[in-house]
């Protein structure tokens, strides 16, 4: 039987790095939440594993092979004797290299589709062990709910219930490196406060206190990213402006709906070469 699975872009809110381990692994602390922009991948049954790509940003995804839902199949498959895969098309919808987590969640659907397929729970510790096998933000993702991340990603909260939050998304379709990112974040100094859980009285103040320590290394990286943070905050009804993961997608939270397409219009005019989206965030 066919089968398809969304997914939904991953928002870091906000994102601390607490320090840099022997291993050269950054641990952080990143309240993150999930939108309702997505890829959609589908498992088709059949003797081989493979996989296709098609979608607007299908041409940035790089060599099939290193894709990380191919990456999945194989984590998975390496505690599972005689796991049941088949062909995968993956609609690629989202940016590439954007901070939002794509192919982090591509692969968590990857690992969400094969636990089906196979009759495997989702809780089930062999595909917790191949998601932190496959990269440092899939765990996170494999139930996209709105959660504190921590350790490199592989320590998760409880979900929490958030507030709809009505969002702007804007990537200048310029790629960012984490790897240099990071590289250039060190000797910098982290927001030093550590994350409690976040209010849903008072969510926009909690965000206030709470920053996203990769943005000064990432716009040094990326100077654009501190131009398209310059023009979101200064859109109607902005009620916040930050960037997501390492860059380059920033975003925008509104009190409305109506307000964040309102800014999707006038921005779009503004700067037509750039991917602009709204978004629902939970």
């Amino acid at each position: 039987m066919t089968l398809s699975d969304l997914a939904p872009a991953k928002i870091n809110l906000t994102l601390r790095i607490v320090g840099r381990r022997a291993d050269g692994y950054h641990e952080l602390e990143s309240l993150v939440v999930f939108a309702d922009l997505a890829d959609r991948l589908t498992l088709i049954p059949e003797p081989e594993t493979s996989l296709e790509v098609t979608g607007p940003f299908a041409a940035a995804c790089g060599a099939t092979n290193d894709n990380l839902v191919l990456k999945a199949v194989r984590k998975f498959s390496a505690g599972i004797s005689g796991l049941k895969a088949g062909r995968f098309r993956l609609e690629k919808n989202l940016p590439v290299a954007a901070g939002m987590g794509g192919g982090s969640s591509d692969a968590a659907a990857a690992l969400r589709l094969l636990a089906r397929a196979n009759g495997i729970a989702l809780d089930d510790p062999r595909l917790a062990e191949a998601a932190v096998a496959v990269g440092a933000d899939v765990p996170v993702c494999v139930e996209p709910r709105a959660r504190i991340m921590r350790g490199i990603g592989e320590i998760l909260s409880a979900p929490f219930a958030l507030p709809a939050l009505p969002t702007l998304l804007v990537n200048p379709r310029v790629p960012t490196e984490t790897r240099k990112v990071f590289a250039a974040f060190a000797g910098m100094h982290d927001s030093r406060e550590p994350l409690g859980a976040p209010p849903r009285d008072n969510l926009l103040g909690y965000l206030r206190a709470h920053g996203n320590d990769l943005t000064v290394p990432a716009i040094a990286c990326v100077p654009v990213i501190g131009e398209v943070l310059d023009v979101i905050a200064a859109l109607p009804g902005a009620q916040l402006a930050r960037m997501s993961g390492s860059g380059s997608t920033c975003f925008a939270l509104f009190d409305s709906a109506e307000a964040a397409n309102n800014a999707v219009e006038r921005l779009g005019l503004a700067q037509p070469s750039w991917w602009i989206a709204s978004a629902t965030l939970r």
